[in-house]
C-alpha cells in the first residue's frame, strides 16, 4: 500500500529542516530508504535516518547543491555524468556514486509517445523561460535560417516569456510560442509530436528530463555539444550535437534527416525506468547489508 504524508516546515530556506518529521520518525521509525532531493533537508533529520539508506540527487548540473554537513550523511549520490560522480569523491572519498539521473533514465514510456499525427514545425524546444536554458543560441541560429524553419517554444515557467516573444516579432521568426504556465504532460506530448526533432540549447543544465522525453515522443534530439550532463543519450540513433556557432547547419541538417533516426526504440532498450531500477537495486545491495544487516530483497519486500 502507497501512502504519503506531508510534514511542515520550520523555515523557508534550505536546508529546509521539519521538527515535525523528526519527531515522527522518532516515534515511527526511521525509512528503510530516505531519498534527498534538491537543495536538501537539515542535518538532524539526517541524523535520525540514520539507518537509512539514504540517497541523493540534486537534479540540476552541480553535484551537490547542499553543504558537507548534510552531504556527508550521504550513502549513494545518483549523477547525471561522470565528471558529477568525481566532485562527490572529492568532497566524500569512497562515497557511492551512480551516474543514473533521475530524470532522464525514469521517464514515463506512456506519458511520452508517438501519436502519428502530422508535424507542422521543424523543431521543438520545451524549457524554462530563464536564460541558463540559452534560447539565445537558437533564436541566434534561427536568425541566420530561411524564415520557412518553423519553430515551437514551450514554457512551463520563467521571466523571460514576454522578452523572447518580443525578440521572435522583431526579427520576424517563425516561432510559436505556449505558456507560461505550464501545460500538463499530455498537452506537452501533443505539441512534441507536431514536430521533426527536439533541441536542448543549454550548457550550464543539469541532465534534463527533457532529452528522453523527445525521444520518447519519437523526435530526435540536438544537443548543445557543451551540455554539462546529458550527452551520454545522444547516439547516433537519438540525434546529434552541435556548437552554438553551427546550430544553424544543424537544424537544417536534422529537419532533412529526422525521420532517420530511432529515438524512442534507443530509450526502451537502454533507459527506461526497469533497466535504471534493475541497476539501483545492485548498487543498493551491499548498502543494505551494511546500514541495516539486512538483504535488499527484505528491505524493499520484493525479490531483488
Amino acid at each position: 500500500m502507497l501512502a504519503r504524508r506531508a510534514f511542515r516546515l520550520d523555515r523557508e530556506h534550505a536546508p529546509f529542516a521539519s521538527t515535525e518529521m523528526v519527531e515522527f520518525v522518532r516515534s515511527y521509525g526511521a525509512p528503510h530508504v530516505l531519498v534527498v532531493l534538491g537543495i536538501g533537508v537539515a542535518p538532524d533529520l539526517l541524523e535520525a535516518c540514520a539507518n537509512s539508506v539514504i540517497l541523493y540527487n540534486s537534479i540540476d548540473a552541480p553535484a551537490l547543491r547542499v553543504p558537507p554537513d548534510v552531504s556527508a550523511h550521504f550513502d549513494l549520490v545518483i549523477t547525471g555524468a561522470e565528471w558529477q560522480s568525481d566532485v562527490v569523491a572529492e568532497r566524500h572519498s569512497g562515497m557511492a556514486t551512480a551516474v543514473m539521473p533521475i530524470g532522464p533514465e525514469f521517464a514515463g514510456v506512456e506519458q511520452f509517445r508517438p501519436l502519428g499525427t502530422p508535424k507542422d514545425v521543424d523543431l521543438i524546444y520545451v524549457a524554462a523561460a530563464q536564460s541558463y536554458k540559452r534560447h539565445d543560441i537558437l533564436f541566434d541560429a534561427l536568425a541566420r535560417l530561411p524564415r520557412d524553419v518553423r519553430a515551437l517554444c514551450v514554457f512551463g515557467y520563467g521571466e523571460m516569456a514576454d522578452e523572447l516573444r518580443a525578440r521572435a516579432a522583431e526579427q520576424r521568426l517563425l516561432i510559436e510560442f505556449v505558456g507560461p504556465p505550464g501545460v500538463p504532460i499530455a498537452e506537452v506530448n501533443r505539441l512534441m509530436n507536431r514536430a521533426k526533432f527536439g533541441v536542448v540549447c543549454g550548457v550550464d543544465d543539469g541532465a534534463p528530463a527533457i532529452l528522453t522525453e523527445y525521444m520518447l515522443a519519437g523526435l530526435p534530439v540536438l544537443a548543445n555539444e557543451r551540455l554539462s550532463c546529458g550527452l551520454q543519450f545522444i547516439l547516433p540513433e537519438t540525434g546529434r550535437t552541435a556548437s552554438s556557432d553551427s546550430f544553424a547547419e544543424a537544424i537544417m541538417a536534422m529537419r532533412d534527416e529526422a525521420h532517420r533516426f530511432d529515438a524512442r526504440a534507443a530509450v526502451l532498450a537502454r533507459w527506461t525506468w526497469p533497466h535504471s531500477v534493475a541497476r539501483l537495486i545492485e548498487v543498493m545491495k551491499p548498502l543494505c547489508n551494511i546500514k541495516q544487516g539486512q538483504a535488499l530483497s527484505d528491505v524493499l519486500g520484493v525479490h531483488a
